[in-house]
């Protein structure tokens, strides 16, 4: 059977103010396009399809007829539930999804039935599914015990309740002759983020070991990491990553999806394929004239400004760079804590002076940054 595994969409994305509306448009036009390429036999969906709990009316839409789109290549599809998503909101669809013969799961279930998933290829490979949404600490590990706990031990307790939840799901995979399969929204040890994930969800105390996957399952479809990568295991692991970076952080990332063949017989093959729809995110460094006469690519752009601070220094480099989205003071240049800077005393003093005292311990000089912070401030003060 051929599986197309793709996940961390993250519908809905603003960066820096910017909408990522029409760039997520033309990205899951592109994973819908391979998937006619490729006619997979199941599309796997592992994750933060949206990048809120609350999305948009436009990015539902956005999500639903992706959904629809995939179905109708004839593949089956199955979605489940990231960190970002609200998993309730997402079961609430579920109606719409099983007419539309989609198999959504948003959160998890009280019975372990609900996220076990049966097929048959149209060349009838049988196949399974343990489906299994993000399940946060504080749900896994009880609020008692995470009160009587170490943090060490809170960690090690919600990556043995995560291999118990997984055990449960994945006890039938002994059975010869069907394609045993895995898909999860969680954070394996040893693996690579992608530099745009949400922290709190990928520390330490949230990553469990590849060993609660059982040696028995064909392939694992991970979500969550944004990085395309394989993961050392008992069995084929993968993060297929995100179709498009979402943060630059994840500049140097390669946007795909992952394309699977395997038999109940047969180790799992597996291949990237890239989704280039997206607008690329890059990183520009210089003093405004080099930047002037820089080759820019045409890119969302994050600069880092290697000029002195100053009133209007923002609005002088989105002049030059229309696309660029945060600008900062290169950090070479700026001073470092503990320098020799004198660190105000705030009792007793004014809000201007503490503010001057701030912009001395950056090496601000620009007088017209505290003309503007004093007209500021007096507004609101009267």
């Amino acid at each position: 059977m051929k599986i197309l595994h793709t996940s961390d969409w993250h519908v809905g994305k603003i960066l820096k103010g910017q909408s990522r509306a029409e760039e997520h448009t033309r990205v899951l036009a592109g994973v819908i396009d391979i998937a006619r390429a490729e006619a997979p036999d199941l599309v796997i969906v592992a994750g933060d399809l949206y990048d809120t709990a609350a999305p948009t009316p436009e990015a539902t839409r956005l999500v639903t007829r992706a959904l629809t789109a995939l179905r109708r290549t004839g593949a089956d599809v199955v979605a489940i539930g990231g960190n970002h998503d609200n998993g309730q909101a997402l079961d609430a669809l579920r109606p719409w999804a099983e007419a539309a013969g989609i198999t959504l799961r948003g959160g998890v279930r009280d019975s372990p039935d609900e996220h076990v998933i049966d097929g048959t290829t149209a060349g009838g490979e049988r196949w399974r599914l343990a489906a299994l949404p993000f399940l946060s600490q504080r749900y896994a590990v009880r609020a008692v015990e995470m009160y009587d706990l170490t943090a060490a031990e809170t960690t090690q307790t919600y990556a043995d309740h995560l291999a118990r939840v997984l055990g449960r799901l994945t006890e039938s995979f002994t059975e010869a002759g069907r394609v045993h399969l895995v898909t999860a929204h969680l954070t394996v040890v040893g693996a690579s983020t992608g530099g745009g994930e949400r922290d709190a969800h990928t520390v330490l105390g949230y990553a469990v070991p590849s060993t609660v996957f059982p040696g028995t399952a064909h392939y694992v479809a991970l979500g969550h990491l944004h990085r395309a990568q394989r993961v050392q295991g008992p069995c084929p692991i993968r993060y297929s990553g995100s179709p498009l970076a979402v943060d630059f952080g994840e500049e140097e990332n390669v946007p795909s999806v992952t394309v699977v063949e395997v038999t109940a017989s047969t180790a799992a093959q597996v291949r990237e394929v890239p989704v280039t729809a997206a607008t690329a995110l890059r990183t520009v460094r210089g003093t405004l004239a080099q930047l002037a006469e820089a080759q820019v690519p045409d890119a969302w752009l994050r600069v880092f400004v290697r000029e002195q601070p100053r009133a209007g220094l923002r609005e002088e480099v989105q002049e030059l760079l229309p696309r660029a989205l945060e600008i900062r003071i290169d950090p070479e240049l700026v001073p470092t804590p503990g320098s020799g800077a004198r660190v105000a005393q705030r009792a007793g003093r004014s809000p201007r002076q503490l503010f001057g005292d701030y912009l001395d311990s950056r090496g601000q000089s620009d007088d017209g940054v505290r003309e503007l912070f004093d007209e500021l401030f007096e507004e609101v003060e009267h």
